[in-house]
């Protein structure tokens, strides 16, 4: 391709709307432009790079037995009604509009319903399964703060898979073979990634992991163990229970605490650490009105692992502070667990803890060296808290540490959630029907592009792996206006380079400066750029720099062809 033919569409301003590097680089680049927020058009070198996103992906689908379909953007109201979700989904989701007969529809942010009519329509018989169908479509997703580029737009484009199955056997076979599937397309982008144990949230299901590159600008935080494969999101990771205390229980002393209602102010006024105290959080309860949380002063509640204790209502819910006060006599800043008539849940850290601080229930005071059993008993006792920093990984092996990743793919066991609903079964051996178990996989095409920038650029701009590379090779030709062995020479590189399945990207521009081309080929991340110029040909030889390692070479004019042939190669084989 010829740069005087091409849409190098490059800017030397960073964009003022661009939060991280990605979404940066991507607009300076000429590889997006911005229709709207959230919504952007790809120019022919970025829709270069994410075809090659999306060819990886296709491979490796194809590769694991997957059946591409394609399925419609627009979806009608009535699927949605009839898996029960067209009203959970308005916020941050659903686009809903009328057509003109006044029928309802939306726009797909994501196919679990289309997919399970197809498949109620199409499988007849347990003998068609497993299978598995995926597509590669655009998505819609009304996001209320649509942000990041491409990691968190409104429009997008996803890979997602539907598993079909007769029994939970089966499912587990399929889900372990997408967790191998995506894990060879992320080692062939050569991302540096982690599959991590989550929350199946609003789509459902029994089991899911994500798939997160690691990147400092990740929205996600992944708790890892230093010793093992163990990874999880925060929001899942378990946190162990430390080993209780032995000391001997001390007196129960009432102490004025007064203008000091926070954990800050309550530690600093007593000289005691937070990790020595309990604060008491009351929620709302489906068995009784109100619950009481313990949880030790320095850990933060987690609101997820808090849902699935028994007898608390999804979502979590707080109590107000006339309903905190009419249950208690205090306000929350005096709240404790002593003569609390509440259902007490405390968590593992603070259910071991001896002698320590907590609300007196009476405005100004608190209690000192409370213990369980003699002073207070809870009603159960689990995992409340986010894990932190230096807690015991929950396989046993290391301590947990954090880093941020972007989810680029998630991996769910749905179950009968949706089949059930929509009634799809299949016939078994004895003719009766059966409800088909389901398997969902989901990956982020647009948003791979954005989270392997965010691991691979420089203070220049993008340097792509080979394999993602719009192309991978640059030829700048210096004076060519004044040299015609100059064109001569890069068009004949450009011809053998072409024929050994190089893609190359010449850069004949007239008018341009050597150091905007240099620029520009950095900008947009090509691996390997020629330099071609009279001072060099003088010397049989040409100028070759390797775009990630910088190291720049004089290369022998006879031997470039076969050199850059072999570099190429040899990446794209990584």
């Amino acid at each position: 391709m010829k740069a005087s033919q091409y849409n190098i569409a490059t800017l030397k301003e960073v964009p003022a709307d661009a939060e991280i590097v990605s979404h940066q680089l991507l607009i300076r680049a000429g590889f997006i432009r911005k229709v709207a927020s959230g919504i952007y058009n790809w120019l022919p070198i970025g829709l270069r790079v994410l075809q090659k996103v999306e060819g990886i992906i296709r491979q490796e689908m194809n590769s694991s037995g997957a059946l591409e379909v394609m399925m419609p953007v627009v979806q009608p109201a009535e699927l949605w009604q009839e898996s029960g979700r067209w009203g959970e989904y308005d916020e941050g989701m659903l686009l809903k509009f009328n057509d003109r007969h006044q029928r309802a529809f939306c726009l797909g942010p994501t196919h679990e319903e289309v997919i399970t009519d197809l498949a109620k329509t199409e499988l007849k018989s347990h003998k068609q399964l497993p299978i598995n169908f995926y597509q590669i479509q655009t998505k819609f997703r009304d996001e209320t703060r649509p942000r990041f580029g491409v990691l968190r737009a409104r429009e997008f484009i996803m890979k997602d898979a539907y598993s079909f199955h007769v029994n939970d056997e089966s499912l587990e076979e399929t889900y372990q073979l997408m967790h191998d599937t995506y894990t060879r397309i992320l080692k062939r982008m050569q991302l540096n990634f982690r599959p991590v144990l989550a929350d199946t949230g609003n789509i459902g299901g029994s089991a899911s992991i994500e798939f997160h590159v690691l990147a400092d600008s990740g929205e996600d935080k992944i708790a890892f163990s230093t010793k093992s494969d163990y990874a999880a999101n925060v929001e899942m990771a378990e946190a162990l229970a430390p080993p209780e205390e032995t000391t001997e229980p001390k007196v129960l002393e009432e102490i004025a605490t007064p203008y000091a209602g926070t954990i800050e102010e309550v530690s600093s006024l007593l000289k005691v650490g937070a990790d020595r105290m309990i604060k008491t959080l009351i929620v709302k309860g489906t068995d009784t009105p109100l619950v009481a949380l313990a949880i030790r002063g320095d850990h933060q509640l987690n609101e997820l692992k808090a849902e699935k204790v028994s007898g608390i209502t999804v979502p979590l819910t707080m109590a107000t502070n006339a309903e905190i006060q009419a249950a208690c006599n205090a306000s929350p800043g005096s709240v404790g667990i002593v003569g609390l008539d509440l259902p007490i849940v405390a968590d593992r850290s603070a259910a071991v803890l001896r002698n320590f601080v907590c609300g007196a229930n009476n405005d100004g005071f608190h209690l000192l060296n409370v213990n369980w059993d003699r002073d207070v008993s809870h009603s159960i006792v689990c995992d409340l808290r986010d894990v932190v920093e230096g807690d015991p990984s929950p396989d046993g092996n290391g301590e947990i540490q954090f880093k941020r990743g972007i989810e680029v793919g998630h991996i769910f066991q749905l179950g009968n959630k949706y089949s059930k609903a929509m009634n799809a079964t299949v016939l078994d051996d004895n003719g009766n029907a059966v409800v088909m178990s389901m398997g969902c996989y989901g990956m982020g095409v647009t948003r791979l592009v954005g989270a392997i920038i965010e691991q691979n650029h420089d203070e220049n701009g993008i340097v792509w792996p080979a394999v993602i590379a719009p192309f991978h090779v640059v030829i700048i030709v210096i004076n060519a206006h004044k040299s015609k062995q100059v064109t001569k020479v890069a068009d004949e590189i450009y011809t053998q380079l072409s024929d050994n399945n190089i893609e190359i990207l010449l850069d004949d521009r007239d008018g341009y400066r050597p150091g905007v081309k240099f620029a520009d080929s950095e900008l947009l991340g090509i691996p390997y750029r020629i330099v071609i110029g009279e001072r060099g040909l003088a010397n049989d030889v040409v100028e070759v720099t390797e775009r990630r390692s910088g190291d720049i070479n004089d290369v022998a004019l006879d031997d470039v062809v076969e050199k850059l042939t072999g570099l190429v190669q040899q990446d794209l084989k990584q």
